[in-house]
């Protein structure tokens, strides 16, 4: 609802009674909306979104990336697109998506600001206004699934993103420590409060594989992964292991050429959205 101000103490009306939903600028059309989430800054949501969206567009499906980590986005070096600020302006009536080598739709503050270095320094709310601008006011063509890689945590965005966009489902991305633990149930928890259906779990960095030998080396100890997974009846979709051929293509901008294999049942949890 446009007169919403989110201050629920002060509403006489319940959310169930509100459409809260955003509506997508004429013209536009997304089929599937995917979050991305972890409870916690630093586990890969990010590359875990630009893999997912790659892997997706590549089995034959159009794809788009919703940046929703606004004060700290990275999508658009990840895919090489750091100067690519002009094109998402050069339209008077809508903003533009920016289009990536295999034809992923992209939108990111960065390719807002005039200088990809300049802080954003905003306040919750208006950085929620942003997220929300980004579904209603951008040109987004044809779109089966959209991914949407959110900022850490629980508070404003991820709200934003659960009340005001049609999310058909989340994949939740974790690491092995111990520390991640109560991170990630934060986020499931959120997920279920909020009644958004949550896919699976997605592990980064969950081993390294030795060169010579290919034993799996779990540098950070123990996982705790299959643990959360049961106690929350959720699936693990994959176990992303560490490599330096992945840090490399992503800090080259090229993340649309790798090919991660572990993430064949994450995507098909997500093309079944469709089929």
């Amino acid at each position: 609802m446009a007169d919403c101000n989110h201050n629920c103490g002060s509403c006489g009306k319940s959310c169930e009674e509100r459409d809260l939903k955003a509506h997508l600028r004429a013209g536009s059309s997304v089929k599937k909306v995917i979050g991305i989430v972890s409870g916690k800054g630093g586990v890969g949501k990010s590359l875990v979104t630009s893999l997912l969206a790659s892997k997706v567009c590549k089995d034959g499906f159009k794809t788009a990336i919703l940046d929703a980590d606004i004060t700290g986005p990275s999508i658009p070096e990840s895919f090489g697109m750091g100067d690519a600020r002009a094109t998402a302006m050069e339209n008077e009536d809508a903003l533009n998506p920016v289009i990536t080598d295999s034809g992923i739709q992209l939108m990111s503050m960065n390719f807002l600001l005039q200088n990809e270095n300049d802080p954003v320094i905003w306040r919750g709310p208006v950085i929620g206004g942003a997220v929300k601008q980004f579904w209603t006011d951008v040109a987004w063509k044809d779109v089966d699934f959209m991914f949407v890689d959110m900022p850490p945590g629980t508070g404003d965005v991820p709200l934003t993103v659960f009340q005001s966009l049609p999310v058909d489902g989340i994949i939740v991305v974790s690491t092995p420590q111990q520390l991640v633990r109560v991170i990630v149930e934060k986020a499931v928890n959120m997920a279920n409060m909020m009644n958004i259906p949550i896919l699976g779990l997605v592990e980064n960095m969950s081993y390294v594989k030795c060169p010579d030998c290919d034993k799996k080396i779990t540098v950070f100890g123990k996982s705790n992964i299959d643990e959360i997974a049961k106690n929350f009846n959720l699936p693990v979709l994959a176990r992303i292991p560490m490599e330096e051929s992945t840090t490399s293509a992503v800090d080259a901008g090229d993340v649309e050429s790798l090919d991660i294999p572990e993430l064949a049942d994450a995507a098909a949890a997500v093309e079944k959205l469709l089929k």
